[in-house]
């Protein structure tokens, strides 16, 4: 890893921790295909379901939207941790 960081020195590492997926901008991403995409399709095969994949990636490139995190209920914030 450190010889990555080097030779590439535009990448920052954010580590989150293990309870907090929902901050982890990959794991929207692809909850968002798993959504869309995945559990409301019908695939024939694997390079059918490649080829619906790529189609939803290429239409939503077209209008890219930056995912605005809102946290709503600060009550349970704490929960986990009481």
């Amino acid at each position: 890893m450190r010889a990555f960081l080097s030779k590439h020195t535009n990448v920052q590492i954010h580590y989150t921790p293990t309870y907090s997926s929902w901050l982890n901008q990959v794991e929207n991403w692809f909850a968002r295909i798993q959504r869309d995409v995945i559990s409301r399709g019908i695939f024939t095969s694997v390079k059918d379901l490649d080829k619906k994949l790529m189609r939803y990636i290429r239409e939503y490139n077209k209008d890219p939207k930056p995912i605005k995190w809102k946290y709503d209920n600060p009550q349970r914030r704490y929960h986990q941790f009481q």
